[in-house]
């Protein structure tokens, strides 16, 4: 096991790996912003470095300076957390090549499966269900309104690299597609330092199911069963939950054992999500490949009872897992729902500052993951996301009942939060019901 441990990121994350790694009885060392310099949770760290001013370019996304506090603080691995570097395979290359361990994929598996065109001709030679489409990256238009032609519109444009909605438009015809093609690599480029571009199938209606899984550097892999991540807005999840209401278990199943058999034809060892859309017809189709812990990993943690973080660090350190896939089971429900800084009522607006009230829930099968607490400031630099609220319980509906209560005793002031529309969508029958699609809540905000 490792000694010492540099965390690469921030906040809730940052957090959630500092108790990970004191549970492992490795030490913890927090690197910061200016703009993070007061934030509690960095007291918890047994060491903590400044890399710089408040912009990510200059502190979160400065490889090199990362890599100075690293070499500073002697440490044998380091953390990337989820967002910043956490899917960059030239931070995981450096890293090797300053004989740190990155806890995470190899910078060859994350090539693999990092790019979504890479991902789907792995997939394809795994047999994971892909999305009709371009097979490689988009060279021209004439290529891209071929491409088009001949798969139906609508289309949907995606970057290559990165995510978060970044770089990706739907196309219901030429002239869009032609407008938004150059917009898209522009974006992409911009974003990811990337201007690749792919097609694939749009569908109109769709869910976003998603399996976790995760591999050893001895060759295994298992998937963690799934989660139901359709309830988004402009493809940045807002509620997630396992298991995924109403799908058969025999189609879930069969995606779970294909997901991992992708994990483990491409040697990957971490923790990994692989990202799918399902028609009305449970018929699924890959999305993409997520290469690092997912914000939403509480949600698989609360019905598997494994520790996604710890045993990511374990795998890192060379351990095999701790388990087979035949050993891992779910029970019950459990229910995430992101807390943010935005203000709903007004098209989601940040709304950083003060944070002056802040009282969280509790009781049985509540879990709430944040590193905020009354007096702390949310800066406007980073992302708007504060917290989680998880909860388990026996089955869907007393989990909706218990997130609901939970809900109700949640506190967050005077900064505006999603807090009030999580209450709403508890109470709304479509999402009761189960099986929204994820245009839902589009729909529903207009």
């Amino acid at each position: 096991m490792f000694r010492r441990i540099l965390i690469a990121n921030r906040g809730e994350i940052a957090l959630r790996i500092i108790r990970a790694c004191h549970e492992l009885g490795v030490e913890a060392v927090c690197v910061y912003s200016q703009a993070d310099k007061d934030a509690a949770y960095l007291r918890l760290a047994d060491r903590a470095i400044c890399i710089g001013p408040a912009p990510a370019k200059d502190s979160y996304l400065n490889i090199s300076r990362i890599i100075s506090a690293a070499e500073v603080a002697d440490v044998d691995a380091i953390h990337p957390g989820y967002g910043f570097l956490a899917e960059r395979a030239d931070f995981s290359e450096i890293c090797r090549d300053c004989k740190i361990e990155f806890i995470g994929p190899s910078p060859e598996a994350m090539r693999k499966l990092g790019d979504k065109v890479e991902a789907k001709n792995y997939a394809r030679v795994a047999k994971v269900p892909v999305f009709p489409g371009s097979e490689g990256a988009i060279e021209d238009e004439e290529e891209a309104v071929k491409t088009a032609a001949e798969i139906g519109y609508p289309v949907i444009i995606k970057a290559a690299a990165g995510g978060g909605g970044r770089g990706m438009r739907v196309c219901h015809n030429e002239a869009s597609l032609r407008t938004n093609l150059r917009n898209c690599a522009q974006e992409a480029r911009a974003a990811f330092g990337d201007g690749s571009v792919f097609l694939e199938k749009f569908l109109e209606k769709a869910r976003h199911v998603e399996v976790q899984v995760i591999g050893d550097k001895h060759g295994h892999a298992v998937h963690l069963f799934e989660r139901d991540c359709s309830m988004q807005r402009r493809h940045q999840k807002l509620i997630e939950e396992s298991p995924a209401p109403g799908v058969e278990r025999k189609k879930i199943n069969a995606v779970c054992e294909a997901a991992a058999r992708l994990v483990r034809s491409a040697e990957y060892a971490g923790a990994a999500t692989v990202e799918f859309l399902m028609d009305d017809d449970q018929n699924f189709y890959m999305l993409e490949v997520n290469t690092r812990v997912q914000v939403e990993h509480p949600v698989t943690e609360m019905v598997t009872g494994v520790d996604i973080v710890q045993t990511s660090i374990r795998v890192a350190a060379g351990e095999p897992l701790p388990f087979k896939q035949k050993d891992i089971t779910t029970a019950g429900h459990a229910i995430e729902c992101r807390i943010n800084a935005e203000d709903p009522a007004r098209g989601f607006m940040p709304s950083p500052g003060k944070v002056e009230t802040w009282r969280v829930p509790g009781g049985p099968g509540v879990r709430v993951d944040t590193h905020i607490s009354a007096g702390d400031r949310i800066p406007p630099t980073y992302d708007s996301m504060v917290g989680k609220l998880i909860v388990h319980a026996d089955d869907r509906d007393a989990a909706i009942r218990r997130a609901a209560r939970a809900l109700a005793e949640f506190e967050v002031g005077p900064i505006k939060s999603t807090i009030p529309m999580h209450r709403e969508l508890m109470a709304d029958s479509a999402f009761v019901r189960g099986g929204v699609d994820i245009h839902f809540l589009e729909r529903r905000l207009k």
